[in-house]
């Protein structure tokens, strides 16, 4: 049973060659940051761009909640009135962040300085996942957190009264948990330090410095250390959401698999702390152009040109990339199946907490496709068949998990038979358009009652 209602089983079928534009959605983690710090700043912020998702719009619920007025306004154009640093009110209900631990973990922080109470919530995989990563840090300020056993949610947040700012290294590698202490430093007098020993996405610290924060960053021995002074008074901006790099990947890695296939992507963000995925499948001899490169938004982008690639090979993939593609390691494992030879992928460990046990959820969906998987705690290794050599012809299980379902459908458009997913609702949370731009392009996609 999905957690969004009736489950909705779907079936891809082998493909003709994918022709056309995939003019994929907005950036979902600069969608959720954009209402944040528009929440956070004093007068109007405009958004163009923003990805319509479940995960965003229940962002944009739950700023509501604590007191900005958004609106939208047509197609991916939305304002926020902002209400400024530490004026956030308290809500009157339980904050409901559906799918999005980066919603919860975010709104956590953007509140933990701010001398209220909050009752955070999300649906079944939100509830499993663990919350002490970013309560544990944000009590440093003096936010307290009562949550489930395990730290899980449902979970109450007190505010600090009395914020101090604070000084943290990350255990993780997580953009989630550093983002979440530099929301909450905004409202901390003096300097917040976090020191990251491996980089992860920046969106927070480009956002910051666009809205008017005093903030640096500085490459030392100890890896990147991030200043920021608190209780700035933050600009309303405009800010254009450039397309998101994880749900591009979906049409991309489709391209390269089926046979014949040649589109084109435009205007994909290229942020280096994002870019992970494509530089792995250009090592294993992707044919992909990075056509008219130029900058929208503060974030680099590019249009890229996608052809078939019937002679990719399969690679070690290191682990220090992994903070940089963390969330595409499923489609990878997919592309690594119709590679020749072996995909190593390390460092992912960090895919056992997300909205599912990724390792395991693919690992299990490829062995029923027909595909020799090995793992352990922190490795997946997929034996490649080559062009389409994967048998196919099974259904994997989504644990409600949006990147999960979408990578099984990809796999089913080049595999020699149709592979099903027992439930494609979760889509919705990151690519509501996924099934009307794949089926654009020459995907043939169906549901149980087709």
């Amino acid at each position: 049973m999905s957690a969004h209602g009736t489950a909705q089983p779907m079936t891809a079928h082998k493909s003709g060659p994918l022709k056309g534009t995939a003019a994929v959605p907005g950036d979902k983690s600069i969608s959720h940051r954009a209402l944040i710090f528009g929440a956070m700043a004093i007068g109007e912020t405009r958004i163009t761009g923003l990805l319509e998702g479940q995960d965003v719009l229940d962002t944009a619920k739950a700023m509501q909640a604590f007191g900005a007025t958004v609106t939208h306004h047509g197609p991916g154009a939305w304002s926020v009135q902002g209400v400024g640093v530490g004026g956030f009110r308290e809500p009157a209900d339980v904050i409901d962040c559906g799918n999005s631990g980066t919603g919860v973990r975010l709104i956590m922080g953007t509140m933990a300085t701010t001398p209220i109470t909050a009752t955070f919530t999300g649906d079944a995989s939100l509830r499993k996942r663990p919350m002490g990563r970013v309560t544990d840090p944000l009590s440093l300020f003096g936010t307290q957190a009562y949550g489930r056993n395990g730290g899980r949610l449902p979970m109450t947040v007190v505010g600090a009264a009395n914020p101090v700012p604070v000084r943290y290294a990350l255990p993780v590698a997580s953009a989630q948990v550093k983002s979440a202490i530099l929301l909450a430093g905004l409202n901390a007098p003096g300097q917040t330090v976090v020191i990251e020993k491996e980089p992860t996405r920046d969106h927070s610290e480009r956002m910051l410095l666009g809205f008017g924060a005093a903030l640096s960053v500085e490459k030392t021995s100890e890896g990147n250390v991030i200043t920021l002074t608190g209780q700035p008074e933050l600009r309303p901006q405009s800010v254009a959401v450039p397309r998101d790099p994880s749900s591009a990947a979906f049409p991309v890695c489709a391209a390269l698999i089926v046979e014949g296939s040649d589109i084109l992507v435009p205007g994909v963000s290229q942020n280096l702390t994002r870019n992970g995925l494509y530089l792995t499948l250009v090592e294993m001899g992707a044919d992909i152009e990075f056509q008219n490169p130029r900058t929208e938004g503060g974030e680099p982008v590019a249009d890229l040109r996608v052809r078939f690639s019937g002679d990719m090979k399969g690679i070690d993939v290191p682990a220090e990339r992994a903070p940089s593609m963390i969330d595409e390691y499923p489609i990878l494992s997919v592309v690594a199946s119709f590679a020749t030879g072996t995909t190593v992928m390390r460092g992912v460990k960090e895919l056992r907490v997300k909205e599912s046990d990724r390792i395991d959820a693919m690992a299990r969906g490829l062995e029923a496709c027909g595909m020799r998987i090995e793992e352990d705690q922190d490795t997946l290794i997929v034996h490649g068949l080559g062009a389409g050599g994967m048998p196919g012809g099974a259904t994997a299980k989504t644990h409600i998990d949006h990147r999960i379902a979408m990578s099984f459908l990809i796999a089913g458009m080049a595999a020699k038979k149709p592979v099903s997913i027992d439930d494609a609702s979760p889509i919705v949370t990151s690519f509501p358009i996924f099934e009307g731009l794949m089926t654009g392009l020459g995907a043939v996609l169906t549901h149980d009652a087709d």
